[in-house]
């Protein structure tokens, strides 16, 4: 176990218009498990890879244990990795792939074989030792890969997408499992997903990054509640927090609907309002109408989505049981609580207290 700390990291590629990964700040504790979440290209993989090594840091320090590994080989860090296509070598058996890495360092036999199987039974792979990759299903490959890394007992796993090749249903039973499984080892984790859902299930902490530059580092629950910017508000969450740009009347308030939103001194003129589709209500008559467009059926939930009344005829989406009976066509009327209103500067997109 270990703590990671990037300091001021920066790498950007010769020719790049700007950087990959830019000025990143953070830290994970020992035995944390930290989710880096963000659109594709944002820079989450190349964090990754630069904290294994994979690429060359153009600026700023990276840190094990609070000793510089900037310009260290990967061999020399004492990471695990975990791709996505799980990289097996299809000619060796589910033992020898678990086990390679302990083989090259010429490890006792004997020692191999015990950490092999005491990883494969923490996987449940114990019956599948001797058969080949091409012989398993795709989470069972995946929990190979996994159990490779495992055997090595690294100071830091880095985990880029391990599951985005498998089938819905499997995703969700294997994210459950490796979250189990490293709160069991307790090793520091940093784990890259670019879905929001992935991260907020499995992360003691979750970090945004967007065009390379760190959004925001918090608790899954915080990370959803109190959103730092426009970006950050709109990524986390689905479906999608409903984001509206609009300006205070001249009693200093926000109108919506029959609702008027108080913003706090000193705010802008121009403010975007956001609030969740699970925070609108429907009423019988006022607040904001909402002529319904689309409605998806969830089984459990329907989100309805419809143009709204406000400044801009802004669409709009709530979510409500599956019990409510709205078609398309429909005219809604909906209002919301003040209290789970949340504001940002429209100018610079950062989140107003």
């Amino acid at each position: 176990m270990a703590t990671v700390t990037f300091d001021h990291a920066t790498l950007r590629y010769p020719g790049a218009t700007r950087p990959s990964v830019n000025d990143l700040d953070l830290e994970l504790a020992d035995g944390e498990f930290l989710v880096l979440v963000g659109p594709s290209g944002c820079g989450k993989s190349t964090t990754l890879r630069m904290l294994a090594g994979l690429e060359q840091v153009t600026s700023g320090y990276i840190l094990i244990d609070d000793v510089d590994v900037t310009d260290t080989d990967p061999k020399d860090r004492d990471i695990a990795m975990v791709f996505q296509n799980y990289a097996l070598y299809p000619h060796m058996s589910v033992a020898d792939n678990m086990g390679f890495a302990l083989s090259l360092a010429k490890a006792p036999k004997h020692e191999i074989r015990e950490r092999v199987e005491r990883a494969a039974a923490m996987l449940d792979l114990t019956p599948y030792l001797d058969r080949k990759p091409k012989a398993l299903s795709g989470g069972q490959r995946q929990r190979v890969a996994m159990g490779r890394a495992i055997v090595r007992e690294p100071k830091v796993f880095c985990m880029d997408e391990p599951l985005s090749n498998l089938d819905a249903k499997l995703r969700v039973q294997t994210r459950g499992e490796i979250a189990r499984l490293q709160k069991r080892l307790g090793t520091t984790t940093l784990y890259v997903t670019h879905d929001q859902v992935e991260a907020l299930t499995m992360g003691d902490r979750v970090a945004v990054l967007d065009a390379g530059t760190l959004q925001q580092v918090a608790s899954p629950e915080e990370l959803y509640n109190r959103p730092a910017n426009v970006f950050v508000a709109g990524f986390v969450g689905s479906p999608a927090m409903n984001l509206v740009p609009l300006v205070r009347d001249a009693d200093g308030r926000i109108p919506l609907g029959d609702v008027a939103v108080p913003i706090p001194p000193g705010a802008p003129a121009e403010i975007t309002v956001g609030f969740r589709p699970e925070h609108l209500d429907l009423v019988e008559s006022g607040g904001i109408t909402l002529s319904v467009t689309m409605v998806e059926d969830l089984g459990s939930d329907l989100y309805v989505y419809g143009r709204s009344d406000l400044a801009g005829e802004p669409q709009l989406v709530l979510r409500l049981e599956r019990t409510s009976g709205i078609r398309i066509g429909d005219t809604l009327h909906v209002t919301m609580d003040p209290a789970r209103v949340h504001l940002f500067d429209t100018a610079t997109g950062e989140r107003l207290d």
